[in-house]
């Protein structure tokens, strides 16, 4: 058996499972939690939530909601870790924004943490493949849409780019939308990616969507007006990327929505996760 059943919780006439496994692309035992909605056994569509700096798989789905709206549509969540715990590397502590819980949804080229730090592998293909064979019920071949938070937005839409029609639809919450040129992105792609910046831009969604050749469905993305992080500290800069997408196939399918009275918190997230859920519902065919 691959996965352990860590927990089994009713929620929403749907159940979530907490679960954990040994992974290859890590090299450390991850966590992962997967909602199940009640209804149909069979082909069931998959929304993939990436959670942002510090989170485990419990922070988005213990506040996020997003399992209610699952289960009235009908589509499962799988919510990842967001980096390797436990690898033993000497700093991987030291800061929030850095390390464990701070991954970057990338593939580390550089030592120390080029074993353990793959999470773009890590999500994107060990983690998918093996929950789809542990739930076969599960169309995560097939059928499969991509969200996320802040890093975790980041990472969805880097995800979307990088792997042109394999998401049926992308959106985002408050996402480092421009990481190359941010201090979180700077901290983070020139420890784990080194100092070429072209190797950064593989990674930058504000990059990716320009040479970006694929399916093109509409993206969604919220930003809260009140966010300390978009307001004074210039971390998130979708408005970067709204720019960039004008110089690509993406021309006016860029929906920001940045909404006055909203910060960068679960409370924030909530309030709009139905949004995205009936987003990401029509793309899956519910």
């Amino acid at each position: 058996m691959s996965f352990t059943v860590n927990a089994e919780i009713s929620q929403f006439n749907g159940k979530l499972f907490k679960l954990s496994h040994d992974s290859e692309t890590t090299h450390t035992k991850m966590d992962v939690n997967v909602f199940l909605p009640s209804g149909p056994s069979e082909k069931i569509p998959v929304l993939l939530y990436l959670s942002g700096l510090t989170c485990t798989p419990n922070n988005a789905s213990e506040k996020s909601f997003f399992q209610y709206f699952a289960n009235k549509f009908g589509f499962a969540i799988i919510f990842p870790d967001t980096s390797p715990r436990g690898a033993g590397i000497e700093g991987e502590d030291d800061s929030w924004d850095f390390g464990t819980g701070a991954a970057f949804y990338v593939d580390s080229t550089q030592e120390p943490w080029s074993k353990n730090y793959n999470m773009y592998s890590y999500v994107h293909k060990e983690l998918l493949d093996k929950l789809a064979a542990y739930y076969p019920q599960l169309d995560i071949k097939d059928n499969i849409s991509i969200t996320g938070h802040s890093m975790g937005g980041y990472g969805a839409l880097a995800g979307f780019f990088k792997n042109p029609g394999r998401y049926k639809s992308v959106s985002a919450f408050a996402p480092i939308s421009n990481p190359s040129n941010c201090k979180w992105g700077e901290k983070c792609f020139g420890n784990y990616l080194g100092e070429d910046k072209e190797s950064w831009y593989q990674y930058d969604p504000t990059h990716l969507i320009k040479s970006y050749k694929g399916p093109t469905p509409d993206i969604l993305i919220h930003q809260g007006a009140q966010d300390g992080f978009y307001t004074k500290d210039e971390q998130l800069q979708p408005e970067n990327f709204v720019a960039a997408a004008k110089e690509s196939g993406y021309a006016g399918k860029v929906d920001l929505h940045v909404v006055d009275g909203y910060d960068h918190s679960y409370f924030f997230i909530s309030s709009f996760a139905e949004d995205h859920a009936k987003f990401h519902a029509k793309y899956l065919g519910l």
